[in-house]
């Protein structure tokens, strides 16, 4: 039986090790993505001969292209809080198994692991963009 419960608990200890080294691999910010950036405009030789179309084309092509600067404003503040939240857990979840002993993980640290796993989900998902 003793033999059984220390299986379990290095299982479990391996799964938080694994998930707080996820964790803390999306906490670190990366590049951005190369699809994320808006559409280039047109150039100036592909013009409408029609200068008023081309007037609105113009505005719309600027209204587009700010709006997706909003857009991506907000989802990279939205990843920022998620990684600081992330971060945040990810220690706690250390302190919890530093204070707990070696045959013994409380519930709350698996619930805490869980949270964690959910949230780095959430971030990654994040990342890859509105596609």
């Amino acid at each position: 039986m003793k033999v059984c419960a220390r299986f379990e608990d290095t299982v479990r200890a391996q799964r938080i090790f694994w998930t707080l080294s996820i964790c803390l691999l999306f906490a670190f910010p990366g590049y951005p993505q190369q699809g994320s950036r808006p559409p280039a405009p047109p150039s100036p030789a592909v013009k409408d001969s029609n200068p008023a179309t081309g007037d609105v084309d113009e505005a719309q092509e600027r209204m587009a292209r700010e709006l997706a600067k909003k857009a991506n404003l907000e989802r990279h503040a939205g990843l920022k809080a998620d990684t600081d939240k992330l971060l945040k857990l990810a220690v706690e979840l250390k302190d919890s198994v530093d204070k707990s002993n070696e045959n013994v993980l409380s519930l709350d640290v698996v619930k805490k692991a869980e949270e964690i796993e959910k949230l780095a989900h959430s971030v990654r998902d994040k990342m890859k963009g509105p596609n």
